[in-house]
Protein backbone atom coordinates (compact mmCIF):
# COMPACT_ATOMS: atom_id res chain seq x y z
CA UNK A 1 0.00 0.00 0.00
CA UNK A 2 2.54 2.40 0.73
CA UNK A 3 4.32 2.14 -2.68
CA UNK A 4 1.45 3.20 -4.32
CA UNK A 5 1.10 6.62 -2.34
CA UNK A 6 4.97 7.03 -3.04
CA UNK A 7 4.56 6.73 -6.46
CA UNK A 8 1.33 9.06 -6.81
CA UNK A 9 3.47 11.70 -4.49
CA UNK A 10 6.47 11.28 -6.74
CA UNK A 11 4.32 11.97 -9.25
CA UNK A 12 3.25 15.59 -7.77
CA UNK A 13 6.67 16.90 -7.16
CA UNK A 14 7.91 19.83 -9.02
CA UNK A 15 11.03 20.05 -10.58
CA UNK A 16 12.73 23.59 -11.33
CA UNK A 17 12.01 24.56 -7.77
CA UNK A 18 15.33 27.26 -6.11
CA UNK A 19 16.96 26.15 -3.37
CA UNK A 20 16.03 28.37 -0.08
CA UNK A 21 15.99 27.92 3.56
CA UNK A 22 14.93 29.68 6.55
CA UNK A 23 16.16 33.23 6.42
CA UNK A 24 16.29 33.86 2.86
CA UNK A 25 13.80 36.51 0.98
CA UNK A 26 11.84 34.95 -1.46
CA UNK A 27 9.06 36.34 -3.88
CA UNK A 28 6.35 33.92 -4.30
CA UNK A 29 4.12 34.63 -7.49
CA UNK A 30 1.03 32.29 -6.51
CA UNK A 31 -2.13 32.10 -8.23
CA UNK A 32 -5.44 33.07 -6.74
CA UNK A 33 -8.90 31.96 -7.60
CA UNK A 34 -12.20 34.56 -7.66
CA UNK A 35 -14.84 33.03 -8.31
CA UNK A 36 -14.57 32.42 -12.67
CA UNK A 37 -11.35 34.97 -13.11
CA UNK A 38 -7.69 33.69 -11.55
CA UNK A 39 -5.00 36.07 -11.32
CA UNK A 40 -1.36 36.14 -9.97
CA UNK A 41 -0.75 37.56 -6.30
CA UNK A 42 3.22 38.18 -5.26
CA UNK A 43 3.86 38.02 -1.81
CA UNK A 44 7.36 38.65 -0.75
CA UNK A 45 8.98 38.10 2.43
CA UNK A 46 11.29 36.23 4.85
CA UNK A 47 11.28 32.38 4.57
CA UNK A 48 10.33 31.28 8.75
CA UNK A 49 10.58 27.58 8.31
CA UNK A 50 9.93 24.51 6.23
CA UNK A 51 8.48 21.91 7.11
CA UNK A 52 7.85 18.38 5.86
CA UNK A 53 9.11 16.80 2.77
CA UNK A 54 8.03 15.29 -0.08
CA UNK A 55 4.34 16.25 -1.35
CA UNK A 56 3.68 17.04 1.79
CA UNK A 57 6.53 19.79 2.29
CA UNK A 58 5.23 23.40 2.78
CA UNK A 59 6.94 26.85 4.04
CA UNK A 60 6.26 29.52 5.61
CA UNK A 61 6.98 33.20 4.20
CA UNK A 62 6.32 36.53 6.90
CA UNK A 63 6.27 40.21 5.68
CA UNK A 64 5.36 43.15 7.34
CA UNK A 65 2.22 45.34 5.68
CA UNK A 66 1.75 48.70 6.89
CA UNK A 67 3.51 47.97 10.21
CA UNK A 68 1.55 44.82 10.97
CA UNK A 69 3.38 41.23 10.26
CA UNK A 70 1.36 39.11 7.45
CA UNK A 71 2.70 35.46 7.32
CA UNK A 72 1.60 32.96 4.62
CA UNK A 73 2.49 28.88 4.40
CA UNK A 74 2.49 27.80 1.28
CA UNK A 75 2.76 23.96 0.10
CA UNK A 76 5.98 23.57 -1.82
CA UNK A 77 4.72 21.41 -4.84
CA UNK A 78 1.43 23.29 -5.20
CA UNK A 79 0.52 23.42 -8.81
CA UNK A 80 -0.96 27.02 -7.82
CA UNK A 81 2.67 28.32 -7.29
CA UNK A 82 3.75 30.11 -10.63
CA UNK A 83 7.02 30.74 -9.45
CA UNK A 84 9.30 30.89 -6.72
CA UNK A 85 12.38 33.55 -6.25
CA UNK A 86 14.53 33.86 -4.09
CA UNK A 87 16.07 37.74 -3.67
CA UNK A 88 18.50 37.76 -1.10
CA UNK A 89 20.01 34.84 0.76
CA UNK A 90 19.57 35.43 4.38
CA UNK A 91 22.42 35.07 7.29
CA UNK A 92 21.11 33.02 9.87
CA UNK A 93 21.86 29.65 11.99
CA UNK A 94 18.47 29.14 12.83
CA UNK A 95 16.08 26.09 11.17
CA UNK A 96 12.99 28.36 12.63
CA UNK A 97 12.84 31.83 12.93
CA UNK A 98 9.81 31.96 15.49
CA UNK A 99 11.91 34.79 17.18
CA UNK A 100 10.89 37.20 14.59
CA UNK A 101 6.78 37.07 15.29
CA UNK A 102 8.10 39.64 17.94
CA UNK A 103 9.70 42.05 16.44
CA UNK A 104 8.28 44.67 14.34
CA UNK A 105 10.31 47.33 12.01
CA UNK A 106 14.49 47.51 12.09
CA UNK A 107 14.27 44.93 14.29
CA UNK A 108 12.44 42.59 12.11
CA UNK A 109 14.91 42.29 9.35
CA UNK A 110 18.05 39.44 8.91
CA UNK A 111 21.28 40.00 7.99
CA UNK A 112 21.92 38.95 4.72
CA UNK A 113 25.02 37.43 2.87
CA UNK A 114 27.48 40.02 1.57
CA UNK A 115 27.85 38.68 -2.16
CA UNK A 116 24.48 37.83 -2.64
CA UNK A 117 21.67 35.44 -4.69
CA UNK A 118 23.17 34.49 -8.20
CA UNK A 119 26.67 35.56 -7.48
CA UNK A 120 29.57 33.96 -6.70
CA UNK A 121 31.95 34.77 -3.34
CA UNK A 122 34.77 35.97 -4.89
CA UNK A 123 38.61 35.44 -3.19
CA UNK A 124 40.66 37.96 -1.93
CA UNK A 125 44.18 38.48 -3.67
CA UNK A 126 46.83 36.71 -2.64
CA UNK A 127 50.36 36.08 -3.93
CA UNK A 128 49.66 32.92 -5.74
CA UNK A 129 46.32 34.46 -7.44
CA UNK A 130 48.42 37.81 -8.86
CA UNK A 131 52.17 37.92 -8.39
CA UNK A 132 51.76 42.13 -8.10
CA UNK A 133 49.54 42.09 -5.15
CA UNK A 134 51.29 43.28 -1.67
CA UNK A 135 49.59 42.86 1.54
CA UNK A 136 48.30 46.33 3.15
CA UNK A 137 50.51 47.97 5.18
CA UNK A 138 49.15 48.18 9.08
CA UNK A 139 48.59 51.85 9.82
CA UNK A 140 49.63 53.46 13.58
CA UNK A 141 46.14 54.46 15.32
CA UNK A 142 45.18 58.16 15.13
CA UNK A 143 46.02 60.36 17.77
CA UNK A 144 42.82 61.26 19.90
CA UNK A 145 41.86 64.85 19.03
CA UNK A 146 40.11 66.06 21.95
CA UNK A 147 36.71 66.81 22.13
CA UNK A 148 35.33 70.56 22.22
CA UNK A 149 34.54 71.59 25.59
CA UNK A 150 36.75 69.39 27.54
CA UNK A 151 40.11 69.72 28.98
CA UNK A 152 42.50 66.89 28.59
CA UNK A 153 45.13 68.15 31.76
CA UNK A 154 42.05 67.85 34.65
CA UNK A 155 42.39 64.61 36.31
Amino acid sequence: MSDVIETLERAQLREGLPKFKAGDTVRVHFRVIEGQRSRIQVFEGIVLKRQGSGARETFTVRKQSFGVGVERTFPLHSPKIDKIEVVAIGDVSRAKLYYLRGKVGKKARVREKRYGAGRRHRRRPSRKTCPSWRPSRSRRPRPRRPRPGRDLNVI
